[in-house]
């Protein structure tokens, strides 16, 4: 006869296997999806296809990080100080030292999109707005930071960067339809957890790589469009966290870009979120000077 301590623990080793079999039978089956089907998954977790088509526009506030060096040498422009003689060097050398120089101040921001890949982006710095606008197509900026007070076109390539930056929609949402293909190129870890890192093949040819929570099945990471930096075209990623429901869709409040080859990363931190805000075309047209 088992004694009462050895049935117990016969059981409790038993129950141990149990998990142990559906743990891995459970990693087979999320292991074999198929693209298609994790994407399904992916437009579920973001509230479902219904949801994000009835979205017409989307507004967002918070606070953006800029980087030390160069925006301290901004607001001596913005506020009429000019070039630093060579005591003021010294002092500001003195001042990184401290660490001052690698500070990222956080710059109050609201951008404001509405389809069909419209945007704006208004950031407050010195007591001076930077303004943004692009109409899909084109874009315009104003840096009166930079005493650039008057509105500049986009250049070619600042243009091709914006395309589709700030798109309401996913590019898995509705993929097929827009000629995209997509694949299963293998499985990452992306802060801490398990991703599907899918490869999507748009219809012009253009690649792109999206990571998919193996668990929540969020978008987790979205590989950005590259950047010219130091003379060369550096690959641009977009780490989204801190996913929260806003009126049934999961929405990321943190977004961090990493480039490639620099350490440093630079954070927008969204504070609020409106969905179908009364935005006005003309807030995204070509500005009057």
């Amino acid at each position: 006869m088992l004694s009462k301590k050895s049935m117990l623990f016969s059981a409790l080793l038993c129950l141990c296997c149990s998990l142990v079999v559906v743990a891995e039978q459970s990693k087979t089956t999320q292991a074999n999806l198929t693209a298609a089907q994790i994407v399904q998954k992916n437009v579920a977790a973001r509230g479902g296809l219904e949801g994000w088509r009835a979205v017409q526009s989307m507004s967002w506030s918070g606070k953006l990080d800029a980087g030390g060096g160069s925006l301290e040498r901004s607001r001596r422009v913005a506020e009429g100080r000019g070039h630093r003689g060579p005591t003021e060097v010294a002092n500001n050398n003195d001042a990184a030292a401290k660490g001052e120089a690698n500070k990222q101040p956080q710059l109050p921001f609201v951008l404001e999109m509405k389809r069909p890949g419209k945007s704006r982006v208004e950031i407050q710095f010195a007591g001076k707005t930077a303004v943004q606008v692009y109409d899909g197509k084109e874009g315009w900026m104003k840096r009166p930071f930079l005493n650039r007070d008057d509105w500049e076109p986009f250049s070619a390539e600042q243009a091709k960067s914006q395309s589709g930056k700030w798109d309401l929609d996913s590019p898995l949402l509705d993929y097929s339809a827009k000629g995209t293909n997509v694949e299963v190129e293998s499985t990452e870890p992306i802060d801490g957890h398990d991703a599907y890192k899918l490869r999507l093949t748009m219809k012009d040819g253009t690649v792109q790589h999206i990571w998919i929570d193996a668990h929540s099945f969020l978008d987790v990471k979205v590989e950005g469009t590259p950047r010219r930096m130091d003379g060369k075209m550096r690959t641009v990623w977009v780490y989204q966290r801190d996913f929260r429901p806003v009126q049934g869709l999961m929405m990321p409040f943190l977004l961090e870009t990493a480039v490639d080859g620099y350490r440093d990363t630079h954070k927008m931190v969204i504070e609020k979120i409106g969905l179908n805000p009364d935005l006005a075309d003309s807030l995204f047209v070509r500005p009057k000077s």
